[in-house]
């Protein structure tokens, strides 16, 4: 089951949160553009398990089609509350279809040449490790956006552009990274480091400092709990991380 689990987790972060166009994203309400996003999906799913002839994978990806359509339906844009919803239920249905189908990575074509290599063998660690890498990352940046931009726009300091997102994208990596290799303590650093660069500048501009206390503490977050997250399922893989 788990084998399953992280097959499918990985095609479906890969499929949202790499393979999706902004125009994808914005455009979900037309139905060619829905279409297309879960053709995708249901192309992912089958190439992560490895087959072609189970009908639940067809159906998980109308499911997540269908889920995709309430959002841009009836959900605000750019809403947090909108994005945790969307992603949870698309996270249920996968460990729902997990549950109920736990052979479906069996009965596919990389269970059935695990035996040929250890590098195959591990492949749903190394699914599961992109994935949770993937949700640190680029999840994470869409997460921690929807929760600031009621105050993005205010008279706020301005940067490099997109510095800000490569930022985040670049700590919640190296939180990841940290954790990942059972060093969590070099996060302190992390801390530190960033609290020194902005010092400056949310010294002189209260709103400035809490828009990035704020910020930052919700991007550490999220990939602190997205690395033990992946370290929880990787462990249960049977690939246990090295200790923190």
């Amino acid at each position: 089951m788990i084998q399953t689990l992280a097959a499918l987790l990985f095609a479906h972060v890969f499929a949202d949160f790499v393979l999706q166009t902004r125009f994808t994203a914005e455009n979900k309400r037309r139905l060619p553009v829905l279409l297309m996003h879960g053709a995708i999906v249901l192309a992912m799913a089958e190439a992560a398990l490895g087959r072609v002839d189970a009908w639940e994978v067809p159906a998980l990806a109308l499911l997540h089609i269908g889920t995709d359509w309430l959002k841009a339906r009836f959900a605000p844009a750019r809403s947090l509350g909108a994005f945790l919803a969307d992603q949870g239920a698309h996270l249920a249905a996968l460990a729902a279809l997990a549950v109920w189908r736990p052979d479906l990575w069996a009965g596919g074509l990389w269970a059935r040449l695990a035996g040929e290599g250890p590098l195959l063998a591990a492949l749903p660690a190394a699914m599961a490790l992109a994935a949770g890498l993937l949700i640190a990352t680029r999840a994470g940046g869409f997460a921690v956006g929807f929760l600031m931009a009621p105050w993005a726009g205010g008279d706020l300091p301005k940067g490099l552009a997109n510095g800000g997102k490569l930022i985040g994208i670049l700590e919640r990596g190296l939180i990841f990274v940290l954790v990942m290799v059972g060093q969590p303590a070099g996060i302190g650093f992390l801390v530190a480091a960033k609290s020194v660069l902005r010092f400056e500048t949310t010294s002189k501009d209260q709103s400035a400092g809490e828009y990035v206390i704020i910020g930052t503490l919700a991007s550490f977050g999220w990939a602190l709990v997205a690395a033990y997250a992946t370290r929880a399922l990787i462990a249960a893989l049977g690939f246990p991380p090295g200790d923190p």
